[in-house]
C-alpha cells in the first residue's frame, strides 16, 4: 500500500543529493524522472520548486536557455497553484541567470525576489536574494548601496551564522567594508 508521491519526492532527493553531491548530470536525469512520474498521477504539489531545482542543476551546467525555460514554466505556475514557498527562490534564480548578458533584468529579479520573501516573512529568503544583489552592486561599485541593504537582514539573525548563506553573507560583508 506504498504512496507513490512520496516515492516520487523520495527520488526527486536523490537527485538534488546528486547535484549537490557534485554530479548535475545524475541529478538531472533523477529528478526529471521524478517530476515525470508525479505529472503522471496528475499530481503537482511542489511542482514550481521541483522545477526551480531542475533549472538549478542546468544552469550549474552552462544550460542557461533549459534553466530559463524552466523558470518561465514555474514562476507563472505559482500563481495558478497559490505554492508560493519557493517564489522568491525563483526570482533569484532567474535574476543569476541574467548577471552576464542583462545586468538590470538581473536587478529586477533580484528585487523581486526580496520583495516577496519580506510580504512571506521568508527571512532566509530575502537574504539570499539580497546577497544575489549586493553581489551586482559591488560589480558596479555601489559597495555602500550594497552594504546598506545587507546590513539589516543579516543583522536580523540571531543564530546560524555556521549556515551557508549567512557565511556567504558575512563574507560579502566582509569584503563591503
Amino acid at each position: 500500500h506504498g504512496i507513490p508521491t512520496f516515492e516520487h519526492w523520495g527520488r526527486f532527493g536523490q537527485g538534488l543529493a546528486q547535484l549537490w553531491g557534485g554530479d548535475p548530470d545524475s541529478g538531472i536525469v533523477t529528478m526529471r524522472k521524478a517530476m515525470a512520474a508525479e505529472r503522471s498521477l496528475n499530481a503537482g504539489l511542489f511542482l514550481p520548486m521541483h522545477l526551480g531545482c531542475v533549472a538549478e542543476a542546468h544552469a550549474s551546467i552552462g544550460e542557461r536557455v533549459i534553466a530559463l525555460e524552466l523558470l518561465d514554466e514555474a514562476i507563472p505556475l505559482v500563481a495558478r497553484t497559490e505554492e508560493g514557498l519557493f517564489e522568491p527562490e525563483l526570482h533569484r534564480l532567474r535574476g543569476e541567470l541574467f548577471l552576464d548578458e542583462n545586468p538590470s533584468e538581473a536587478e529586477a529579479s533580484f528585487v523581486r525576489a526580496m520583495s516577496i520573501a519580506r510580504r512571506q516573512g521568508a527571512k532566509s529568503w530575502e537574504l539570499r536574494a539580497a546577497v544575489s544583489l549586493a553581489k551586482l552592486w559591488d560589480a558596479q561599485d555601489r559597495r555602500i548601496d550594497a552594504r546598506n541593504l545587507l546590513v539589516p537582514i543579516y543583522d536580523w539573525f540571531t543564530e546560524g551564522f555556521d549556515t551557508p548563506d549567512l557565511v556567504e553573507a558575512r563574507m560579502m560583508l566582509e569584503r563591503l567594508q
